[in-house]
């Protein structure tokens, strides 16, 4: 388990969520990477994925980087890691246009302005118009501001994306077998549809990061960005502030925190009609980091055993020495958000589509039969080699 998350109030295997829903029916294709449903328009040859999702804590940041700036600019970036930690999952089951977007906001009017909220919509509106010019079209069809201050500090910011697709496109991740290649695309960099270098943080991990990094001054001064219920010894444990540089890299730390969840759309949307007979399974590497990949298919060993260089933003969090090795790959993407798991045959033509992009791809591992019915998790990296069943 990833004591720095349980010990901050969260699980990073949600555990008690799965529990919780395991009686619930599982849709059209059990073990898929989101629930598919029947065709909301009633065509037999289509089906239906409604997904919801958000920024998660990483609002908290942007809260405290405005008030640190006085620029509410910082609220843009975590529309589109609402908006992306949507549409991501859902291209794993092969969905790639016509997504319809509505969005909610709760936040503490005492705290959090109208012209804080106008830079969330405006977040929105030009993730949107990015997508568009890669042809990727999302319909924003309203949603709801509420303010919520007896149960809401700061903001949350939270999305859900509905899409149709054909049946026959669909990806069903539950059938990856042995045998099969995983290449995993960059979390870091920058590609041709971004205009400024990422991180690689996305929108998971982002409890652990910040009181992981940022120092325990920000409890005296920012103590609604953080849950009562969570011991003082816990918060704000790191020796960074929000302006300070992150070490190895262009970015502070508050920027390096704050950078926008990269999408793969663009890149997918054009390999998929190119590759898809060639492509078992994906899986957006978002809760539960590498070892996410436990969840699906059956009685399958995941080899990791490529892994790309650890990012910068990262190796800052493991050299404070708060978080072990072995967590950090259950927490945190640790240099790639997104995996393909596909035949040998495949592999270079998906990495040589990926760098059309500027996108770095690799083969990262491999799959192989495991001993039981339980699948199990194999990590080979610069940290160590680490197993998780």
């Amino acid at each position: 388990m990833a004591q720095a998350y349980l010990d901050r109030g969260v699980s990073p295997t949600k555990d008690e969520v799965k529990a919780a829903v395991k009686n619930q029916d599982k849709g059209l294709y059990p073990g898929a990477f989101c629930k598919i449903i029947p065709d909301i328009a009633g065509d037999p040859d289509w089906c239906t994925a409604i997904h919801a999702d958000g920024a998660g804590t990483k609002s908290a940041v942007a809260y405290m980087m405005a008030q640190e700036t006085g620029d509410d600019i910082y609220y843009q970036g975590i529309a589109q890691d609402s908006l992306v930690m949507n549409i991501d999952d859902l291209v794993c089951i092969g969905a790639t246009d016509h997504f319809f977007l509505s969005n909610t906001i709760g936040r503490n009017a005492h705290r959090v302005s109208g012209a804080a909220i106008a830079e969330v919509i405006k977040g929105y509106d030009t993730c949107i118009d990015r997508l568009a010019e890669h042809n990727i079209h999302i319909t924003m069809t309203g949603g709801e501001t509420a303010d919520v201050g007896d149960l809401v500090q700061t903001l949350i910011v939270d999305s859900t994306v509905t899409v149709r697709l054909p049946r026959a496109n669909v990806v069903d991740v539950s059938q990856i077998t042995s045998g099969l290649a995983i290449v995993g695309l960059s979390s870091t960099g920058q590609t041709t549809y971004e205009d400024r270098p990422n991180s690689g943080m996305a929108s998971n991990g982002l409890t652990a990061s910040r009181h992981l990094l940022l120092h325990h001054d920000y409890l005296k001064k920012y103590p609604e960005t953080v849950s009562s219920t969570v011991p003082e010894d816990k918060i704000y444990c790191g020796k960074y502030a929000l302006n300070d540089a992150l070490p190895n890299s262009g970015l502070t730390v508050g920027e390096a925190i704050l950078s926008p969840t990269r999408t793969y759309l663009p890149v997918l949307k054009t390999l998929l009609p190119q590759f898809r007979h060639n492509i078992y399974g994906m899986i957006h590497c978002t809760g539960g980091g590498q070892v996410k990949c436990r969840d699906f298919g059956t009685g399958i060993h995941f080899v990791k055993d490529n892994l790309f260089p650890m990012p910068a933003l990262f190796s800052a969090i493991f050299e404070l020495g708060d978080i072990p090795a072995a967590e950090m790959y259950q927490v945190f993407n640790m240099g790639h958000r997104l995996e393909i798991y596909c035949d040998e045959s495949a592999v270079d033509g998906i990495i040589d589509h990926c760098r059309d992009y500027d996108l770095m791809a690799q083969r990262i591992g491999y799959t192989e039969a495991s001993k039981s019915d339980m699948n199990k998790v194999t990590i080979i990296s610069e940290l160590g080699k680490f197993e998780y069943k």
